[in-house]
């Protein structure tokens, strides 16, 4: 559970990193993405260690609400997927096709460039 909540909104920061302060996005990034620990956070920015958890707590509420409006992440998963599935096909039933896989590549890539 805690490894996809940490992937979550690991994933989550991706998309909505610019709409967060810069002391947000400070802690997300150190508390999820590097590591550490609340204490090791606290002492970096010399606060309480109840300050940091307590900012943490209220962000990741933040990135969920964005994500409840937007739909950002839940549609790029979903994007994804779909594009998944069409390659899967088209491999199976259009192997030799190779104009269609370079097309179904430069989606592929497209998407990564978007994330």
């Amino acid at each position: 559970m805690e490894i996809e909540k940490n992937y979550r909104i690991n994933s989550l920061f991706e998309f909505y990193e610019p709409l967060l302060t810069n002391k947000q996005k400070a802690y997300i990034q150190l508390y999820y993405a590097d590591d550490y620990s609340l204490g090791e956070i606290a002492a970096e920015f010399s606060v309480s260690r109840q300050a940091v958890y307590d900012n943490i707590k209220r962000t990741e509420k933040i990135l969920e609400g964005y994500e409840a409006k937007l739909h950002l992440y839940h549609d790029f998963v979903e994007r994804n997927h779909e594009v998944d599935a069409i390659s899967d096909y088209i491999k199976q039933n259009y192997h030799g096709d190779t104009q269609l896989i370079k097309m179904i590549q430069q989606l592929v890539n497209l998407e990564a460039d978007s994330e």
